[in-house]
C-alpha cells in the first residue's frame, strides 16, 4: 500500500473534531504507512489526542497565522506537509477550509483531487474512492493514477476513531504566513438562532404544510415558527426544509423566517447524514426523500395516511396534526429540562 498523509486542522481549543477522526480512521483501514499532518495554532493537544493511533509519523504547521481558516495559509500549509512527508494519497475530511483550499493544492503538487467522497478503500489491490452523483442517485467507484491523489471524506460515512490517547512528538514543518490580511473577529447567528448542525442527532425537517390554513381555516405561521425554534433550541436539533416551502419566500407567500435556502435538502438541496429524522408536514415523495437517503432512522407526522411517507419510505408514520404534537413535544422537553 502507498504511503498516505491525513490532513487535519485543529479546533478552536487545539484538538481534532469528529470529521478529521474520521478520517484518520479512514486512513488506517487502508493499511499503509499513515502520517499526520496537522495545521493550527497549536497542535500538541490534537498529537497527543490520537498518539494511540499508529500513526508512523507526525508533522505539524503551527503558528497564530494558522489559526485562523484563510487559503493563503491553508494552501501553503498543506503544500509544504505533502511536500515533506512525501506521501501518495492525501486524506482530509472535506470540512469547509479544507474544500476550500486542497483544490489549489493539487494544482501546485502537479496532482489531482476528489471531493465529496463517501470511503476510501482497496478494490482489486488499488485505492479507490467510492462517491455519489445526480443528486445521489448513482454511486461511482473511482481510481487513479496521478499522484499525489487528494482526497476530500465526506463527514457521517465512516465511524469516527476512538483509540487512547497519549504522548506525541510532532516534527514542525516552517511555513512563511504567505498573506496581508488580518482575520479582526467572527460574526454569527446568536445560540437560539442557529438552525444548521451538520453534527446534531437530529434533523427536523419542515414542509409546506406549516404555512397552509388549518383546521380552523387560518393560517398560523407565527405559531409554526414559535413550534420549531422551540423544538430546536431544547433538542439542538438540524433544521432541514422541502423545496416547496423555502420557495415560498419569492412567490409572496406566507414564509417562516427561520427558514431559508441554506436549509433545503431534497433532490435540489443537501443530503444531511444524521442519525435521526423527523419531518412533518412533508409530502415524502422521491424528490424530497432523496434528501433523506442517509439518515438511519426516518420517521414523519402527516394528517394524510395516503401521503408519501407511509408508502415504505418512513420507518414510523404518526398520522396526526404536527402543530399538536410538537406542541406537546415541547411541553414535555420543558418539564424535563
Amino acid at each position: 500500500m502507498e504511503n498516505i498523509l491525513l490532513l487535519a486542522h485543529t479546533e478552536a481549543d487545539g484538538t481534532l473534531a469528529k470529521p478529521a477522526l474520521e478520517s484518520l480512521a479512514a486512513a488506517l483501514a487502508l493499511g499503509g504507512k499513515v502520517t499526520v499532518g496537522l495545521v493550527g495554532g497549536e497542535t500538541a493537544a490534537a498529537a497527543n489526542q490520537i498518539a494511540g493511533s499508529g500513526a508512523v509519523r507526525f508533522l505539524a504547521v503551527t503558528g497564530e497565522a494558522f489559526a485562523q481558516a484563510r487559503y493563503a495559509t491553508d494552501a501553503a500549509a498543506a503544500e509544504a506537509l505533502a511536500k515533506t512527508s512525501g506521501a501518495a494519497i492525501v486524506l482530509a475530511p472535506a470540512t469547509s477550509r479544507w474544500s476550500r483550499a486542497l483544490p489549489g493544492v493539487a494544482l501546485r503538487l502537479g496532482g489531482r483531487v476528489d471531493t465529496h467522497a463517501t470511503s476510501l478503500a482497496i478494490t482489486n489491490g488499488v485505492p479507490a474512492v467510492t462517491r455519489w452523483f445526480y443528486r445521489q442517485r448513482m454511486e461511482a467507484v473511482l481510481t487513479r493514477s496521478q499522484r499525489p491523489w487528494i482526497v476530500l471524506l465526506d463527514s457521517g460515512c465512516v465511524p469516527t476513531w476512538t483509540g487512547p490517547a497519549g504522548a506525541a512528538q510532532a516534527e514542525a514543518v516552517a511555513v512563511e504566513a504567505p498573506t496581508r490580511t488580518t482575520v479582526t473577529g467572527t460574526r454569527e447567528p446568536k445560540a437560539g438562532e442557529q438552525t444548521i448542525r451538520p453534527d446534531a442527532k437530529l434533523l427536523f425537517v419542515a414542509g409546506a404544510g406549516w404555512t397552509k390554513k388549518q383546521a380552523d381555516g387560518a393560517v398560523h405561521g407565527a405559531d409554526a415558527e414559535s413550534l420549531i425554534l422551540g423544538f430546536l433550541r431544547a433538542s439542538k436539533a438540524s433544521l432541514g426544509g422541502s423545496k416547496s416551502l423555502v420557495d415560498m419566500g419569492g412567490e409572496g407567500e406566507a414564509v417562516l423566517r427561520c427558514m431559508t435556502h441554506l436549509n433545503q435538502i431534497g433532490q435540489t438541496g443537501s443530503t444531511p447524514r444524521h442519525d435521526k429524522g423527523l419531518s412533518t408536514c412533508c409530502h415524502g415523495e422521491e424528490p424530497h426523500v432523496v434528501g433523506w437517503r442517509f439518515i438511519t432512522q426516518r420517521r414523519a407526522i402527516n394528517l394524510d395516511a395516503n401521503c408519501g411517507w407511509a408508502r415504505g419510505k418512513a420507518d414510523v408514520l404518526y398520522v396526526a396534526d404536527a402543530f399538536a404534537v410538537m406542541r406537546r413535544v415541547n411541553e414535555l422537553m420543558e418539564l424535563r429540562a
